[in-house]
């Protein structure tokens, strides 16, 4: 028996109190759902990379392509540059070279026509006929023969219908280039380089008059 003034309580524990939450149990067909899931997604992950990694490969394949392809330009063009560059290169020397043996011509040919316009038959007198005559003469014939010479050397080059000898060929010729050595030369001496047969063809005259 409970001592006296002692209380007794009684506990009442309900018994829903005292049951644990318990996890609900998923069935196999849940399971196999859900590793099926699982899978699916992993499948479209690879997918979306082999995907990408496709991509990748032909946009390298293109890209490769495309370089090969510019190599490939670059070479051709160079050698075409180098080419038109060698070619230009030759034919501006060519021009130049032209151009200096044209304007040595053009001297030449000026001092000749300054001679040519002072010669006045109209006022050659009996007296001196034969010795005005025999000088126009020899100055005629050195300009024809400076003419010739000329007209010979600009033959097979664009300047040559000048002279009226324009030919279809372009440029000069290995056998012209000897020849137009030869020919600056003798363009350069102008009429210096007939003086002696103009000297000894005076002297003569000269000699023939005293006479």
């Amino acid at each position: 028996m409970p001592a006296p003034g002692e209380h007794t309580h009684h506990i009442k524990i309900r018994t829903t109190q005292m049951e644990m939450p318990t996890r609900p149990t998923s069935s196999p067909l849940e399971d196999y759902d859900h590793k099926l899931k699982v899978a699916q997604d992993e499948l479209e992950r690879i997918q979306i990379q082999r995907v990408e990694l496709e991509r990748k490969k032909q946009e390298l394949e293109e890209l490769t392509a495309r370089k090969r392809a510019f190599m490939s330009q670059q070479v051709e063009l160079s050698e075409k540059l180098i080419s038109a560059v060698t070619m230009i290169e030759r034919e501006l020397n060519e021009i130049r070279q032209e151009s200096e043996d044209l304007e040595q011509c053009r001297v030449c040919f000026a001092s000749h026509l300054d001679k040519l316009q002072k010669i006045n038959p109209e006022n050659w007198t009996r007296d001196n006929l034969s010795e005005k005559l025999e000088r126009a003469t020899m100055a005629v014939d050195i300009a024809v023969d400076e003419y010739d010479q000329a007209a010979s050397h600009f033959e097979a080059s664009r300047s040559g219908a000048i002279f009226g000898r324009a030919s279809t060929k372009r440029g000069r010729s290995r056998t012209r280039s000897s020849n137009g050595s030869e020919f600056r030369h003798n363009l350069r001496n102008g009429l210096a380089f007939n003086l002696p047969l103009c000297v000894l063809g005076g002297a003569a005259l000269v000699i023939y008059l005293l006479k």
